[in-house]
């Protein structure tokens, strides 16, 4: 079986791909190779006996890039790359060219191949919802987005749809929620500050809150955004049905239990490296997010998460080796 995963530099792209090079296996069937495309080198290294590694960079959104990728025809493609809320807001032209554009090209690409019907993974978004919610938001609920970046993804799960029911690919959608705690340095998206007020004290460093403590959010690990990924890949379609895209299971929680979570396992004096500092822009944007959802339609189809937030700290604090902090 031969894997495409664009956005592998990214974190959950490079999760996943570091747990197929190390399990050689996608559900029952072994991967024999991985191409790993990003717009910067993804971060990986192929094992002697596992499967072989292809590293490429380029641009999503042009068309010859993503149609050289799709030559070598790979059985499954996870579709990762994307602009960030926040950037794709600043910069409208940016956001359109990679999360739409690129979309449609990679779709297009697959389309120009005769005999050929891969299985397409699209990570989209929760932010394909938008204001006034039900609570909790069902999957049958409008996907009305207030930002450029949730219209983005929004525009990508249509397609998804047309495209897998003409019979060009077999796609599915899965509507992830803001992965926390993101190791590393933080990044554009406006849900960045979730792992920051995590991240940062657990590693002795004052974090920034730009919203109030009441702000509530629906959640998950990086290792149920693995787990929804490898489900996806493998699952049976034929239950899913027309309506390829889906919100993921997560945890619905506000700011403050965040941070009495973060007193409960690191203690109280690294949850008072949180400095709370109003920012009118990030409190906008995140006014208009959902903060809650039944995901029974996912759940029902097998996807699982997290039991908990204190759990998800734990994890991360296992991950990166902050034991002393706890």
């Amino acid at each position: 079986m031969k894997i495409l995963i664009i956005g592998a530099a990214g974190m959950v792209g490079r999760k996943l791909a570091l747990h197929l090079l190390a399990t050689g296996r996608l559900g029952d069937q072994a991967v024999t190779e991985i191409t790993a495309f990003d717009v910067v080198p993804a971060d990986l290294t192929a094992g002697k006996d596992g499967p072989a590694l292809t590293i490429r960079a380029g641009d999503v959104s042009d068309d010859s890039t993503v149609r050289g990728l799709i030559a070598a025809r790979p059985d499954v493609i996870f579709h990762l790359a994307a602009i960030v809320s926040g950037e794709a807001e600043a910069d409208f032209d940016k956001g359109y060219r990679i999360n739409l554009d690129g979309t449609r090209h990679l779709f297009e690409a697959i389309r120009a191949q005769a005999d050929y019907r891969p299985r397409v993974v699209y990570t989209s978004s929760i932010a394909v919802f938008g204001t006034p919610f039900e609570e909790p938001i069902t999957d049958t609920f409008i996907t009305a987005p207030l930002t450029s970046y949730g219209t983005q993804k929004m525009i990508g799960e249509l397609l998804l749809n047309d495209y897998s029911r003409r019979g060009i690919f077999d796609g599915i959608g899965i509507r992830l929620p803001t992965i926390v705690v993101r190791p590393g340095k933080p990044n554009k998206a406006a849900s960045g500050f979730f792992s920051g007020i995590i991240r940062e004290p657990l590693a002795g460093v004052e974090a920034v809150l730009p919203v109030d403590d009441d702000v509530r959010h629906w959640v998950a690990s990086p290792a149920a955004a693995l787990g929804y990924l490898l489900h996806a890949a493998t699952m049976d379609l034929a239950a899913v049905g027309p309506r390829r895209c889906m919100t993921m299971p997560g945890l619905s929680v506000t700011v403050a239990q965040m941070l009495a979570a973060l007193a409960d396992v690191a203690g109280p004096e690294t949850a008072a490296l949180v400095r709370r500092q109003p920012d009118p822009t990030i409190r906008a944007i995140v006014a208009g997010w959902p903060r809650d959802f039944d995901p029974g339609r996912a759940l029902e189809l097998g996807f699982t998460s997290d039991a908990s937030f204190h759990e998800i700290i734990r994890a991360h604090i296992r991950d990166t080796g902050h034991e002393q902090q706890a």
